[in-house]
């Protein structure tokens, strides 16, 4: 069974720098695209940022410049960067990625921006 596991996320201050991490494992034959959204109290889930297999990016105009997003194929790992961090980036951050054909989503990690 494929599972998403993310991890990374915390409480920061305004200004301050966390890092995600998500996992895959299972029977994993190909990954495509891993990328990562989110989704603030009262509101719809939205990209963030996505990496295709052989390393192009894509941003949200929102988290450009600020974030970084990267992944390690070999250990089926995407990560996000987030430096500059701002109170309206407080949100569930969730992984998503194209495995074996399919879409497959982890649980989220929780991502508190507050002074």
């Amino acid at each position: 069974q494929v599972q998403l596991v993310e991890s990374g996320g915390g409480l920061v201050q305004p200004g301050g720098s966390l890092r995600l991490s998500c996992a895959a494992s299972g029977s994993i034959f190909s990954i495509v695209s891993m990328g990562w959204y989110r989704q603030a109290a009262g509101k719809q889930r939205e990209l963030v940022a996505t990496v295709s297999p052989n390393g192009i990016t894509n941003y949200a105009d929102s988290v450009k410049g600020r974030f970084t997003i990267s992944r390690d194929n070999a250990k089926k790992t995407v990560f996000l960067q987030m430096n500059s961090l701002k109170p309206e980036d407080t949100a569930v951050y969730y992984c998503k990625a194209g495995i074996n054909g399919m879409n497959y989503w982890g649980k989220g990690t929780l991502v508190t921006v507050s002074s």
